[in-house]
């Protein structure tokens, strides 16, 4: 058995911190080392706390040896630079990010500090979170672990990065059109997209499509987290139902038997890299194993009816971005906040009627013609670093192809809201990890955690 460290799963972490096997300040020692060595090349982590942090794991100490009772008690965290944190910068990763500190917290935050973790550091992000990979001009660029030449993906690559390359057990994310399950792919890790209104937030982003998260190791230090962090929220305008049972009981529950619709090709005649198609086909082939059916499936999970709406909530979106110096933003994005104010209201309340309808029409395929989707996560292999902040900044009005390519499968469940993983399933013959995602019907956050346990089971 490994050692037990910044590799580890969370929870396993958590179990050896309440039997004393190691303390949190010996475990946060081993992560902030970790750092040192790897973030040189990985550039993962973007802002260091290590004195606070320690303070921290002091207390958690403390509260181990009383019998404190918090399920992370004592686990390091990192924060995305996109969160805002009470008492940290926030750079959401420009140059003309906000000067100072956050006065507030965003949610998610309060969630990890009562489950006991141990807030350490922050992780990069592109600008404002608006491309595919974790790469901008204030810090640079993200690298994979698996390949130091290609992207961690975004936008929280740098938690992936900082997950995958052994310097935290664990780390926040969120995803408003693949940004937990894109990383998850191309890093090896699990990816879980909660279903809208499971996770609160102070308030909503593009309508409930974002959604909070983590970049884990194991589908049950996901699921464990979910148990912290999901609501109901009394103050908030929108909640999914809460479930019968903690989702961590679900680890164990049968998914029962299931009708899988297998999609391993992007539609619109977009391509997919090979090894996207096989890693759909190789869980295909396992889920007929564990007696599910599988039947070939299309779904629309990009169409040209979804772009043009969903482009103009990430434009509008930047308005939620509060003390920029909008002067001193990337191409790319100064073309995309000078388009918002080009918008009107109107063209606004279109774009979300247009896609809460499309989405009323997708979302009746489950139930009716299967029970749970499966896809590749990505159509296209980590792309090389650098390369799509270069394309996006030489076209800054343009899509850039490799970052549709990028969504092809997950923008669309951020769309609907549906839950969604990406699971680490397959490897290409060069060593990079390729993930597939499940989408479950609406709600159905527990299914789909018994679902990828039973998978992570068959083949850990």
């Amino acid at each position: 058995m490994a050692p037990l460290g910044p590799s580890s799963p969370a929870l396993e972490l958590a179990d050896a911190l309440r039997s004393r096997e190691l303390s949190a300040a010996e475990l946060l020692d081993a992560c902030l080392a970790a750092i040192d060595m790897l973030n040189p090349e990985l550039n993962a982590i973007t802002w260091r706390n290590d004195e606070e942090a320690r303070a921290a794991a002091a207390e958690a100490d403390r509260r181990l040896a009383a019998g404190g009772a918090a399920p992370f008690l004592g686990v390091p965290l990192p924060i995305k630079d996109l969160t805002p944190v009470a008492g940290w910068p926030v750079t959401f990763g420009s140059r003309g990010g906000p000067s100072g500190v956050s006065p507030q917290s965003e949610l998610i935050v309060d969630a990890f500090a009562g489950a006991g973790f141990v807030l350490c550091a922050r992780t990069n992000t592109p600008e404002f979170g608006v491309i595919t990979v974790a790469e901008n001009l204030r810090f640079g660029a993200s690298r994979n672990p698996w390949d130091l030449s290609r992207s961690p993906g975004g936008s929280s690559g740098g938690a992936a990065a900082a997950v995958a390359g052994g310097m935290f057990p664990i780390a926040h994310a969120n995803d408003g059109g693949g940004s937990i399950r894109i990383p998850a792919s191309y890093c090896g890790l699990v990816g879980f997209k909660p279903s809208r209104g499971r996770v609160p937030r102070l308030a909503q982003s593009w309508l409930g499509a974002v959604v909070e998260g983590v970049e884990a190791r194991t589908v049950a230090d996901s699921a464990a987290v979910l148990d912290v962090i999901a609501g109901p929220d009394p103050l908030a305008w929108y909640n999914a139902p809460a479930p019968a049972r903690p989702f961590a009981a679900e680890l164990e529950s049968p998914p029962g038997q299931l009708r899988i619709g297998l999609m391993a090709q992007a539609p619109l005649g977009m391509p997919t890299d090979e090894a996207c198609t096989e890693a759909a086909n190789v869980a295909a082939a396992l889920l007929g194993e564990l007696g599910h059916s599988v039947e070939p499936v299309e779904v629309p999970t990009i169409s040209e009816e979804m772009v043009a709406p969903f482009i103009v909530f990430t434009q509008a979106g930047l308005a939620e971005f509060e003390g920029v110096d909008w002067s001193a933003v990337e191409p790319h994005v100064a073309h995309a906040h000078r388009a918002s104010h080009e918008l009107g209201a109107d063209d606004y309340v279109l774009a979300a009627r247009t896609l809460e309808l499309l989405s009323r029409k997708e979302i009746a395929r489950w139930g009716r013609d299967f029970d749970v989707l499966l896809t590749p996560t990505s159509a296209i292999l980590p792309p090389q670093a650098g390369s799509i902040l270069e394309m996006q900044h030489a076209a800054p009005d343009q899509p850039v192809l490799d970052v549709v390519a990028s969504v092809a499968f997950t923008a669309f469940g951020n769309v609907t809201g549906l839950p969604a993983v990406s699971l680490p399933l397959h490897w290409t013959d060069a060593g990079l990890p390729v993930g597939v995602q499940l989408t479950a019907a609406p709600w159905q956050d527990s299914l789909l955690i018994a679902l990828a346990a039973q998978i992570e089971r068959a083949r850990p």
